[in-house]
């Protein structure tokens, strides 16, 4: 079968971000997505109103089914919404529940792109800081990069992550939104090792980071090495960008929704 992507996510109603974003980015970069749900939320395209996150048993019992069944390549998590299941999960990497190099790619979800916000975010960067040295790749954007490593530039803070145990950083500037095009670092053990510049496209994208990630993920679940996982979900993003589907033409404030539906030209 197609390799298999164990996702721990939370659901969006509107379908932009979360594991509707895993499940649609990852079969398109080839692989087959498995879902552990981690909350349910109250949102939409522009903002997060509320969750109620499932409890870390819960979550546990949700992945234990698949990874007592499916051959699971690769892990990859979202927003996990509560100290309990960021916890949960680094058990699931100390007691060895997770094969050893297994691939983790972690997107730190600490607040939506619309600023609501998905938890006590001191708490969870306290608890976050126990499982980020079991990731293969973070990928925070501005705002998650700061608040974990203390620091205002993005390269010291990527670097300070690094030298904290989190061996390999995507730095993202796509919510610098005074920052022109947007630029892209790839910090592996400290040391950068490829830079990419994507075009910065008119309006706001509800949804992209978690489809970059899990593009990335399912990458790497279908053999790709990290930084070619990286460049093909570069042109991939872009292209689902470009076609993301407008807003109602009676709510000018809604976010686009990227069409994860497109094939990547790598």
């Amino acid at each position: 079968m197609r390799p298999v992507v164990l996702c721990f996510s939370g659901l969006d109603p509107s379908g932009g971000a979360g594991l509707q974003a895993d499940i649609e980015a990852i079969g398109q970069a080839g692989a087959h997505a498995a879902i552990a749900c981690t909350a349910v939320t109250i949102q939409n395209s522009q903002q997060v109103f509320g969750f109620e996150a499932c409890s870390a048993e819960l979550v546990r019992n949700q992945a234990m089914a698949v990874l007592e069944d499916l051959p699971v390549k690769v892990i990859k998590s979202g927003m996990l919404g509560t100290t309990d299941n960021i916890k949960m999960m680094t058990r699931l990497f100390t007691n060895k529940v997770i094969k050893k190099n297994t691939p983790f790619v972690l997107d730190p979800v600490l607040v939506a792109n619309s600023g609501g916000s998905l938890g006590d975010e001191a708490t969870l960067v306290a608890a976050f800081k126990q499982l980020l040295p079991y990731a293969t790749l973070i990928t925070p954007n501005t705002h998650e990069l700061r608040a974990l490593s203390g620091e205002q530039d993005l390269h010291i803070g990527a670097q300070k992550l690094c030298a904290q145990g989190s061996h390999t950083i995507l730095v993202k500037t796509s919510h610098d939104f005074n920052s022109g095009d947007i630029e892209q670092y790839l910090y592996i053990e400290g040391e950068m090792v490829h830079q990419s510049t994507l075009p910065r496209l008119e309006g706001e994208f509800h949804g992209s980071g978690c489809s970059l990630a899990s593009f990335i993920a399912g990458r790497l679940a279908i053999g790709d090495d990290l930084i070619a996982a990286v460049k093909a979900a570069d042109g991939w993003i872009t292209q689902t960008l470009m076609a993301a589907d407008a807003p109602h033409p009676d709510n000018t404030q809604a976010q686009l929704i990227p069409n994860r539906f497109i094939h990547s030209t790598e």
